[in-house]
């Protein structure tokens, strides 16, 4: 059997790749000997005499359903957790995050004219108080205040 290597090495530098992944057709392996320069083994490549495989990697598949798993909120147990518990997420992002759904329901509430403006005023400091646990929480309230009925909640 013929030596190879030359061709092999211009090959790999025509199609980028390494050594190893250039591959020769074994009954045209005649016609690949006789290629001398990289024009030569250009045209063998486009007669496709010479290939490159493809690149061999890890599949990604596992990845993807883990990913797909944590999106819908699955595998965020004790066990996943790395960090303090305010390290995952401070305690102004929390809040952040409570106050905000809270503030602008009562701002809608006002828009809509449910609740005057001195109620909202109130509610308003009371949320900033932290008196409310969700935006359920202040709806529960208001209900059991009767400043809004049960047609009125969204």
């Amino acid at each position: 059997m013929a030596d190879l290597r030359n061709q092999r090495r211009m090959a790999s530098d025509i199609l980028k790749c390494g050594n190893k992944r250039v591959w020769m057709d074994h009954d045209r392996i005649d016609e690949i000997a006789k290629a001398v320069t990289k024009d030569d083994v250009r045209i063998l490549i486009n007669g496709k005499a010479i290939k490159s495989k493809q690149i061999k990697s890890i599949s990604k598949g596992r990845k993807r359903y883990v990913a797909q798993q944590k999106q819908k909120g699955r595998r965020k147990g004790h066990g996943s957790r790395k960090g303090a518990k305010y390290a995952r997420k401070t305690k102004k992002e929390k809040w952040i995050q409570t106050i905000r759904p809270i503030r602008a329901y009562l701002k809608q509430l006002r828009d809509e004219e449910k609740i005057t403006a001195n109620i909202y005023r109130k509610y308003y400091s009371k949320a900033k108080g932290g008196e409310f646990r969700s935006k359920q929480h202040l709806e529960s309230h208001l209900i059991s205040d009767k400043i809004l009925t049960k047609g009125d909640k969204q």
